[in-house]
This record gives structure tokens, sequence and C-alpha cells, in this order.
């Protein structure tokens, strides 16, 4: 099997970790071989629940005896596709009530600049410094990350950036700014949060130059900073916002919200001004409906916060430098890149399963399932320390 991994299977990386997978089951997935691996990092934070909840699993059964993709988007009425969007309707603020399924963030992130560009008439967007929304050609051409940007060049034009947290910054924000990204926690930057209450001031410029506020919450969204969105931390609203990842629980989707005045102009003058095949797929649909019935009526929120604090307490090391992020999105930064890379890379054939971040060298990311136990936690750290004293 892995040989036709790396024949058959375009790859990523020169060097993909290749685990041959059998099956994968609350923390822990399981190899070929029987050997059981506790998950830190749940799919790149997409399995919110773990693997395999069986809410989750009996949600998606239910629907597949009933009927898999039957229109493309927007011209039937599919149940779990419109209780998903209601749900999140209910949960977010006003006026975000209208939601716009797909299939992927990076599809949304798509959507959203779309959407934004539609609304004022606008063209330029400005995004941040290290920011990461996507691979995507209009995702990828908000990154100031020219090494990757250099081979698929020419991207989509008239994008600006600014320094994340740099207030200084907002005055390049102005009447000819179609919309301004920011990730609420920028991810693959090192998991740095806002400070100084820099979200609302940027919402606080946009308001006053008519410019469109898009904060993509495809890491931070679904519970996993302890908040069902990670901009309820942060004294803020924005007029887009984009979901993925941990939003299917397990499965494969994105999503974009405004407001109903907002996204009634992707469906007129042109009609189709965004479209999609398999967005809100049913079966998709229902799956995230259980995800995110299943993280508001439980105490998972709360104890992402008790969980993190349980992190910060057994990860205390000489090599670890700090800890960033909120909940159970963290980073645990060591002092260089080759220490982290040991480490991810020993963990796994100790039987725990880390990953890297895009852009910060030195971080060991640490993403479980929010489902994960204190004592599982306790046993994970307790694997990286006892890594770090050999080190």
């Amino acid at each position: 099997m892995k040989s036709d991994f790396f024949k058959y299977q375009a790859q990523t990386s020169p060097h993909p970790l290749a685990m041959e997978i059998s099956h994968a089951k609350g923390s822990y997935i399981y190899d070929t071989n029987g050997k059981a691996y506790l998950d830190f990092v749940a799919g790149i934070s997409a399995c919110s629940l773990g693997h395999s909840h069986p809410k989750v699993v009996d949600a998606i059964k239910k629907q597949l005896d009933k009927y898999l993709h039957v229109m493309v988007y927007g011209e039937y009425v599919q149940k779990s596709a419109v209780e998903l969007s209601k749900f999140l309707a209910k949960h977010l603020p006003k006026p975000l009530e209208s939601t716009y399924l797909v299939n992927s963030g990076t599809e949304a992130i798509e959507g959203s600049l779309k959407l934004a560009r539609r609304f004022t008439g606008r063209s330029e967007i400005i995004a941040a410094k290290n920011a990461y929304h996507g691979n995507t050609m209009g995702s990828l051409s908000l990154m100031d990350y020219e090494e990757r940007k250099h081979p698929f060049l020419p991207l989509i034009p008239d994008i600006k950036h600014i320094a994340f947290n740099s207030e200084k910054d907002l005055l390049q924000i102005t009447e000819k700014t179609a919309a301004v990204i920011l990730e609420t926690i920028q991810g693959g930057a090192g998991f740095i949060e806002p400070t100084n209450n820099y979200l609302a001031k940027v919402q606080q410029r946009c308001n006053s130059v008519g410019a469109v506020f898009i904060l993509d919450e495809i890491q931070p969204g679904i519970g996993r900073t302890g908040k069902l969105f990670g901009f309820e931390h942060y004294n803020c609203q924005p007029d887009i916002v984009v979901i993925g990842k941990g939003l299917g629980g397990g499965l494969p989707i994105g999503a974009f919200t405004a407001s109903k005045e907002m996204m009634d102009t992707l469906s007129d003058n042109p009609k189709l001004g965004h479209i999609t095949t398999f967005g809100g797929n049913p079966v998709i649909a229902a799956a995230a409906l259980a995800t995110l019935k299943e993280i508001t009526e439980s105490n998972l929120m709360a104890e992402a916060l008790e969980k993190e604090q349980l992190f910060r307490k057994h990860l205390k090391h000489k090599h670890i430098k700090a800890i960033r992020g909120r909940g159970l999105m963290l980073a645990a930064f060591t002092e260089n890149a080759e220490l982290t890379n040991q480490v991810i890379l020993k963990a796994q054939d100790q039987g725990l399963v880390l990953f890297w971040l895009l852009f910060e060298p030195k971080a060991i990311r640490i993403t479980p399932p929010l489902t994960i136990s204190n004592e599982e936690i306790i046993k994970g750290c307790a694997i990286i320390t006892s890594i770090l004293d050999t080190l």
C-alpha cells in the first residue's frame, strides 16, 4: 500500500509521514500493524469531536438512507443544509444570518472575497502579513510569502498587506478598500492572538470607510478556543465570517456567513454570482449539524479552556520557550526548528501525533479533539517532555 501511495497519489511534500491507517476512534488513530497513536492534531483542527464520534456517524448514516447529492447548490430545499444554516444564524450575532455552504475553507475564502467585491464595487483587498487563508489562487494571493507565491504568478491583483496587531497600519484601509480579511488568531504564523483591542479597531476603521470586515474562523471557530467563534473573545464582529475545518466533524466543508442584504448580491446581476455543485451536500451538512449540536449542548467549550491550562502545566520544560494560542489551539515553541522536527518525528515513533505550523518552524502544533480527556493530555505531554529530556 505504501509503495502505491507514493506511486499513484499526488504528494504535497518530498517526505510525507506515510503512516498506513487502519482505523480511528476517539482520540486515537491506529495503523495497519495495530499500533495506537494518541492524536494531538485532529486532522489539523478538523476532527472537533475526535474520530468516528457516534453522534456524527449516526447523523451520517441516517442521511445516507434518505439521499445523497440531488441538485446543484441552492436549487432544492434539503433539510440538513437548511437546518445547518439556520443553526449558524441562531448562534451568530445579527445581522449574520445568511450562510453559503461550500466544500472547504479555502473555497469559502474565495466566496467571501467575491462577495466583498460585489457588495462594495471596489477591488482592493487588504490582508495581514504572515497570513494563511488557503492555497487556491485567490486565497494564495492573500499571502505575503513570496517564496510560496512566486511559482504561481500572476495571482489576483489589488492585494495589500498590513502587519497584524499594528494600529498605525490601519490607515492603509481607505475608501478604495473592498475588504480587510484577517485570521481571528493567526495560524500559520504561530497562533498569534490579537492584542490591545486590535480587531475592534479594525472593525471601526472598516466601518468608517465602508470596507467589509472578513474574519477567517477556519481554525479558531467551532469551539476550539472556548467559544463557538474565536472573535467572541475580542470585542468585535465581522461583516463576513468564514468557517471550515472543525465544522464538518471530520468531513469536508466550508461556509461563509453575512447579512441577507449582502449575500443576496451574489444571486443576481449576474445570476449564479457564486456557484458550487457539491456545497451543502446533505450528508456533510448532517454531520456538521450533529457536530455543532454536540459542541453547543455539552461542556466541551468550557472544558477547552480548562484543558489549555492542563497543557500549559504539563508542558513546562527548559526546551519549551513559550506556548501560544487559546483553548485547544496551541503551539509550543522550542529553541529552534531542528529541535521541533525531532520532537514531532520521535513522537510518532512513540505513539503520539504532532505536526508543524506553516510559517513558524520552531512551533509544535497542539490542536487535539475537543473531546480529549485529561488523562490523554497528561499522557501525551509526558511523551513530549520525555523526548525533550533526551535532546
